[in-house]
């Protein structure tokens, strides 16, 4: 749900670790900060930025091992925030969808799921991987009730606070893919 502060954040890129956009992704440029207050613990500095996205880098740099250029994995993939917007503790750490109060998920939830519907139907999506359980969580619930013939799976989220994830997130990733079916769209 939440951009990585060092990633998405910086570069407006899903799991956008600044060297994996710059080497994998080729995108690189110069960013505008937001007109609103900027977080003092998390500042906006773009490509400048030095702090790694351990997220991004596991997950792009998994997806450059096996895809080799990103025109093979664009080629049937794209990805995206469920919920492209940051949110914060005072002490700059992010606020899961659980720690909101239900006055402010619900309004946001039906939005973001309103929106990714959308993306869905624009982009004739026949399956969906839900990275981490919140995703997999969203995407289930928008093609129970909208009715839609779309498959969804899941992928382990590559987050550092995961332990899992710190144990091998190539292997499990490799074996949820496969297992998925999806490993023939991914192969250079």
């Amino acid at each position: 749900m939440n951009p990585g502060p060092w990633g998405m954040c910086q570069t407006g890129v899903p799991f956008g670790d600044v060297y994996s956009c710059r080497e994998f992704l080729n995108i690189e440029g110069p960013m505008k900060t937001p007109k609103l207050p900027q977080h003092p613990k998390r500042p906006i500095e773009g490509f400048e930025c030095k702090r790694k996205e351990v997220s991004g880098s596991r997950f792009w740099g998994y997806f450059q091992k096996i895809c080799g250029h990103p025109e093979n994995f664009f080629k049937h993939c794209f990805v995206l925030n469920h919920c492209p917007l940051a949110f914060m503790k005072e002490s700059g750490k992010n606020i899961a969808p659980a720690e909101m109060s239900k006055e402010v998920r619900a309004p946001l939830t039906k939005a973001c799921d309103q929106t990714l519907k959308q993306i869905l139907d624009l982009l004739g999506t026949v399956f969906i991987v839900g990275v981490g359980k919140f995703a997999e969580t969203r995407a289930k619930s928008i093609i129970k009730r909208h009715g839609l013939k779309i498959g969804v799976g899941s992928l382990m989220h590559p987050s550092p606070i995961n332990p899992a994830a710190n144990k091998g997130w190539d292997e499990v990733a490799e074996k949820a893919l496969t297992n998925m079916g999806l490993m023939p769209y991914l192969k250079s």
